[in-house]
């Protein structure tokens, strides 16, 4: 251990620690604008420099290591004068329209000015006319509002392994875009929307969709169904207040019924469809020398990611549509059918903590006799806006039932929230597939956490599964990568596309501490823990389903609603 000096105060560091870390563990806030815990620090921004007195110099204190008898000041008139004068730089080519900006409020720039006391610009740009994108259906991007910090391009690269985009040129015409200068929607942008919840200002946000669902609210001739993802209510009940990994389930039910929707379903029963669908398929794949390993289709920006650089693998994926796509397409079949309402008439909006859900709403394969199964798609950030528009407060409302007949769900399609947790449920129903039994021990530890891989084999009577769980698309490319070349050999294989899994993903708030991530993970967990119905083949609703109207797993009217198919995709590199 060394001895460092801070602030006049004698503290213990480990050799190879960098100074912010050192100081973040003593509780010392220092500003960042370009640093990504986990990732190797590049000092870009500057703002965190500290004064090494020993040294009588200013540092960037996320990149340079601690050394012993290190004397520094954090706060020294000489560190906040150079910060200082950084962020007017960075002002100074900034735009100044933080009253419609979508990061007011949220934003890590306005912040540090606000803390600095910058209160007027000392040198203006000449112009603002760089880039306004709006190609994609998922994410906007606004090159005037980019302060080139570079976060963005490395959790595009060093994450995801999708490097969508990247600084070009040099100086003053330094700027981030994608290949070739182009739009964002001809890129390889798979619209999962990590570069949106590490970007500092309001360059990279989701596209709004909230009009389109007010709209619909206040349209008389529509019957306006919400959907919500399993993530979304042990996330939600954080933008009102609440400690991380709070399940707001009935609060979320209640606040979306007081802003009109005439109905509000679980995704999360159509998780438990999936996983029928999904299991069936694996043990038919199995049984009849099908396309192994099997890899889950329920992240729509890995499907996008396989389609642009693993065509060949396509075959492997799992036909079964996403639960947000089968409910959509249940809804406006079996569901209007039962109701007598007209499809067209139904407005179809599902929450989703997912940028590239919004994506996957638009591909024409999901299409159900012509219409749209989703017709618009929001983040939970949208909603949360929209609740708090109409002055819905979850502390001053009681909660409420989710609707009949697809309110009625098993823990295990809840866990889909998080990583490793579509994987666990899908073998709780395959053992039941094979030997007629539920497994006794349905907690799959070894699926559990955050680890950016997970492996892991069950015996079922004579069968021996290998699974494999991915979250994170560098994993996933890495995983794949070592099946083509022989070295692994898998049964099947869940990928999520955001690390963690959907808890946190792409349209989560923004700016949380990683504990958040943790305590949602943790929250679904007890979920899971503290349900009596914990397998979705046990979900009377989705017996009930099959019974009247799909008749059974993979056949053919659950072929043509729940299932799909996908195709290889050029993609400008």
């Amino acid at each position: 251990m060394y001895t460092i000096t801070v602030n006049d105060n004698k503290i213990k560091a480990n050799p190879g620690d960098t100074i912010l870390k050192v100081l973040k563990n003593e509780g010392i806030k220092i500003p960042t604008l370009c640093h990504i815990d986990g990732l190797t620090p590049t000092g870009a921004c500057r703002v965190c420099v500290v004064e090494l007195v020993d040294q009588n110099r200013l540092a960037p204190s996320c990149s340079l290591q601690v050394y012993d008898n290190m004397i520094i000041k954090t706060h020294s008139q000489r560190a906040i004068n150079a910060r200082k004068t950084i962020i007017e730089l960075l002002l100074s080519n900034h735009p100044d329209d933080c009253l419609y900006c979508v990061r007011q409020g949220n934003c890590e720039l306005s912040n540090l000015a606000i803390e600095y006391g910058i209160r007027q610009k000392r040198k203006n740009s000449s112009s603002f006319d760089k880039k306004l994108d709006i190609s994609s259906p998922s994410i906007i991007r606004e090159e005037n509002k980019c302060i080139l910090c570079g976060k963005c391009v490395r959790v595009c690269e060093e994450v995801q392994g999708v490097s969508a985009i990247d600084f070009i040129n040099r100086g003053h015409k330094a700027k981030i875009t994608c290949a070739f200068n182009e739009n964002i929607n001809i890129s390889s942008c798979v619209n999962c929307g990590q570069c949106v919840l590490v970007c500092p200002t309001g360059a990279l946000s989701e596209k709004d969709n909230t009009n389109d669902v007010i709209e619909a609210l206040n349209d008389k001739d529509q019957i306006v169904i919400a959907q919500y993802a399993p993530s979304v209510p042990i996330t939600i009940a954080e933008e009102f207040g609440f400690k991380p990994g709070i399940d707001a389930t009935g609060l979320l039910n209640n606040a979306l019924k007081k802003l009109g929707f005439n109905y509000v379903f679980d995704t999360s029963f159509t998780a438990d469809l999936t996983i029928m669908e999904e299991a069936s398929e694996l043990v038919n794949r199995i049984s009849n020398n099908g396309h192994l390993p099997m890899l889950t289709s329920c992240s729509p920006g890995w499907i996008k990611f396989i389609e642009q650089f693993y065509p060949e693998m396509i075959k492997n994926i799992s036909t079964c549509k996403s639960p947000q796509q089968m409910l959509g397409s249940i809804i406006k079949t079996y569901f209007a059918k039962k109701n007598n309402i007209e499809p067209s008439k139904i407005y179809s909006v599902s929450i989703m903590p997912c940028t590239a859900k919004k994506f996957e709403a638009q591909r024409p394969e999901h299409l159900v006799n012509g219409l749209a199964a989703v017709d618009t798609v929001l983040t939970t950030r949208e909603i949360s806006k929209l609740l708090k528009l109409h002055s819905i407060d979850f502390k001053k409302i009681n909660p409420s039932e989710t609707d009949i007949p697809f309110g009625t769900r098993s823990s295990a399609g809840k866990l889909f929230g998080v990583t490793g947790g579509v994987m666990e449920a899908a073998l709780r129903t395959v053992y039941f597939l094979i030997t007629g039994k539920d497994i006794k021990n349905h907690e799959i530890k070894e699926l559990r956490g955050l680890d950016g891989v997970k492996k892991f084999q069950i015996k079922i009577n004579n069968l021996t599964i290998k699974v494999a769980v991915v979250n994170g698309l560098l994993n996933a490319k890495n995983l794949l990568d070592q099946i083509q070349s022989g070295k692994k050999e898998y049964h099947f294989i869940e990928i999520m596309t955001c690390p963690g899994g959907c808890i946190n993903g792409g349209g989560q708030p923004i700016n949380v501490d990683k504990n958040n991530i943790k305590e949602r993970m943790r929250g679904l967990y007890k979920i899971d823990r503290q349900d009596t119905l914990k397998f979705s083949h046990r979900n009377p609703m989705i017996l009930d389903l099959y019974k009247n109207f799909l008749g059974k797993p993979l056949s053919e009217k659950s072929h043509k609603l729940l299932h799909t198919h996908y195709s290889k995709r050029k993609v400008v590199i």
